[in-house]
């Protein structure tokens, strides 16, 4: 022992005399720089990860639309938010994971004198797409939002910028985006590009179809400003379900769907079916019924009543697709944009074709994307409760109906719609703690840490109440 402590002295003795020990603060472990294309990647996988999640901590927009129902642990069914501040998961899922990736992502990227000058153009257009797309979602969810300032280290106290301002320049950048994405050129890599792999060509479908998206949602507020937004993307949006942007998962951890982690390895059993959603899809004889959710022990088919304490074991689940571990998250989609077109030719926007017939493919391409065929869309088209010449109500009736059913799994986007359309009319949850909630609170760390701009927004926003609407939604 002691022939060890003498060899030891030396090296000790060394270490002592060392004047420079910054050499030990480097991590050999951890890349001192992020590439950019895999903050990228995190960023989208992080993005489809909080839209696809089904956890009362994450996202509760299935309870919201009436999708899903609960059978033991209702606040979050009933509206109540702030138990498991969700507001702020959803913010800082936005802003840090999304956001702030995107950002370093472009300047990384930026800084690269190596890069090929198409391929950068490229790479930083489909950067501030999906910057777009997470705005996007954050303005539709509540309101007035830090934008001009935000992301800015320097400035810890960011200021509320009016949200249809900041919808304004949204669609002002995504359409320079669509102006630089070039097809000649290439991309990201196919193992960055989580949605097209590599696939320029329908990035440009993608962003197109995010300019539908915005476009509609601005109807009731600015028609004009809609119009010239739908008309520009229409022919050159997704026109097939082989477009759809979609991230998919993988069998195997940590990269699989987050709805088999939460409740197939979770081993869950909470989720069931919804009565507002399972109702309509048996007397209509939906054969995406079978596909969108299993029996109940019985082998029946039956929904709970959202806001209710349920029986687990009375009521249908998520079906084995829904929860497969490699079940993809669609982003965009066919669907969608066909359903955008109808409502858009019923405005009297200048799209190809007629409401009929963007209707009728609406619903056949979700039949047939969820595991039906060609036949069975038919056979439930030809029903006259369906028919678009003699389903009951309006146009908006009509599509709002048939798109909160097909944007099943989708429950953000089906949160956006049914605001937006007030159809189906849903009632309350039950033992609801407000009314309908048209937008969330601001998160409860914004008060604390940003309270003079939080304090602004709030009384803006109706202080900060979760019935306030929105400035698009004028119905």
């Amino acid at each position: 022992m002691r022939k060890l402590v003498y060899i030891a002295l030396p090296v000790i003795l060394l270490a002592a005399c060392t004047k420079d020990i910054s050499r030990f603060n480097n991590e050999t472990k951890k890349p001192a720089a992020v590439p950019g294309a895999t903050l990228f990647s995190n960023a989208i996988k992080n993005i489809s990860d909080g839209l696809a999640n089904a956890s009362v901590n994450i996202n509760v927009f299935r309870f919201t639309v009436k999708h899903w129902a609960m059978a033991v642990y209702q606040d979050e069914a009933q509206y109540d938010f702030t138990t498991r501040a969700i507001p702020q998961a959803w913010w800082t899922r936005m802003y840090r994971d999304v956001l702030n990736d995107l950002k370093e992502a472009s300047r990384v990227i930026t800084a690269d004198a190596a890069l090929d000058a198409g391929v950068k153009q490229n790479q930083l257009a489909m950067i501030d797409i999906m910057q777009v797309y997470a705005y996007n979602i954050l303005v539709n969810t509540f309101g007035n939002i830090p934008y001009k300032d935000a992301l800015d280290p320097n400035n810890l106290f960011p200021a509320y910028d009016d949200a249809k301002t900041v919808y304004t320049d949204l669609l002002k950048r995504l359409a320079d985006d669509i102006s630089k994405l070039n097809a000649s050129s290439g991309g990201f890599a196919s193992t960055d590009d989580l949605i097209y792999a590599g696939n320029v060509a329908k990035w440009i479908k993608f962003a197109n179809t995010l300019q539908l998206k915005m476009g509609i949602v601005l109807a009731d507020a600015d028609n004009a400003a809609a119009k010239a937004a739908i008309e520009a993307a229409d022919s050159k949006a997704i026109s097939a379900a082989a477009d759809n942007a979609q991230l998919k998962y993988l069998t195997a951890s940590p990269n699989t769907n987050p709805l088999y982690t939460d409740i197939v390895l979770g081993g869950r059993s909470d989720y069931l079916a919804a009565k507002d959603l399972m109702d309509p899809l048996i007397s209509l004889n939906d054969p995406r019924k079978s596909l969108y959710f299993g029996t109940n022990n019985a082998g029946d088919y039956a929904g709970g009543i959202v806001g209710k304490v349920n029986t687990f074991a009375d009521f249908s689940k998520p079906s084995s697709r829904v929860i497969a571990p490699d079940a993809a998250n669609l982003l965009a989609d066919y669907v969608e944009a066909e359903f955008i077109r109808a409502e858009a030719k019923e405005r009297g926007y200048n799209v190809a074709g007629t409401a009929e017939e963007h209707y009728n493919n609406a619903i056949t391409a979700s039949i047939v994307y969820w595991g039906g065929t060609a036949t069975d869309a038919a056979t439930y088209l030809a029903q006259s409760d369906v028919a678009y010449a003699t389903a009951t109500g309006n146009y908006k009736q009509k599509i709002g109906f048939q798109k909160w059913i097909a944007l099943y799994n989708r429950p953000f986007d089906g949160w956006v719609e049914l605001r937006r359309l007030d159809y189906p009319v849903l009632t309350l949850a039950l033992n609801a703690v407000s009314g309908f909630p048209n937008r969330f609170p601001y998160p409860g760390n914004e008060q604390q840490l940003n309270g003079t701009n939080y304090t602004a927004a709030a009384a803006i926003m109706g202080n900060d109440k979760v019935e306030t609407k929105l400035f698009w939604d004028k119905f």
